[in-house]
């Protein structure tokens, strides 16, 4: 099982932000974009992968939301279309209860969780976390750990503050010379784990 989590200083959380311009909801559309890389490929969608959102954007962050859809042939599947995406993560975010991890549908879950405190409870379990950096080790030369995860974050990155301490409990590493989207940083990342066999 890989995972990828994707952070993001502005993203809204709650579930009023508008679909048609999901700019204006602190870039959702680059979360739904990263959504669509980490789960399909043509004709099929991945079984293999779980994707962790962390929004710390107003007005109630931060929010951990957990996508777990286990195949398309199983309960909880979603749409490549980027409009069934957003009103999904709409619902999640309508569907929250303070203090507590709501289940909305199987393999579908929010709750309010920080970005440091997701990492420190996957470090538990003995998940090895790489964090994206241009200036990481190169992927093609690192030893990757069978269950991984991938931590990146929005167009504006982590803050230095962020990711100082996220170097210090993570491995750095970089995709290449070229600054890339972050959906297609999630390709890249996919297509290496794929030759590898991981």
């Amino acid at each position: 099982m890989r995972e990828f989590i994707y952070f993001s200083n502005r993203a809204r959380t709650t579930g009023n932000f508008p679909t048609e311009n999901l700019m204006d909801a602190g870039r959702m559309d680059i979360a739904i974009h990263s959504i669509i890389h980490a789960f399909f490929i043509s004709h099929n969608m991945r079984d293999d992968v779980r994707v962790h959102l962390v929004f710390n954007g107003p007005p109630d962050p931060p929010k951990h939301i957990l996508l777990n859809p286990k195949g398309k042939k199983t309960v909880g599947k979603i749409s490549i279309s980027k409009k069934d995406i957003a009103n999904l993560i709409k619902k999640m975010l309508y569907k929250y209860k303070s203090g507590q991890n709501t289940i909305v549908e199987e393999g579908f879950e929010i709750e309010k969780k920080s970005l440091f405190k997701l990492i420190e409870e996957m470090q538990k379990e003995g998940k090895e976390i790489y964090v994206l950096d241009d200036k990481g080790k190169d992927i093609r030369k690192i030893k990757i750990a069978n269950s991984p995860v991938f931590l990146l974050g929005d167009n504006e990155g982590f803050n230095k503050k962020e990711l100082k301490k996220l170097k210090s409990i993570a491995t750095p590493v970089s995709v290449g010379n070229k600054t890339y989207f972050a959906s297609q940083v999630v390709t890249i990342v996919n297509n290496e784990l794929d030759r590898r066999g991981i």
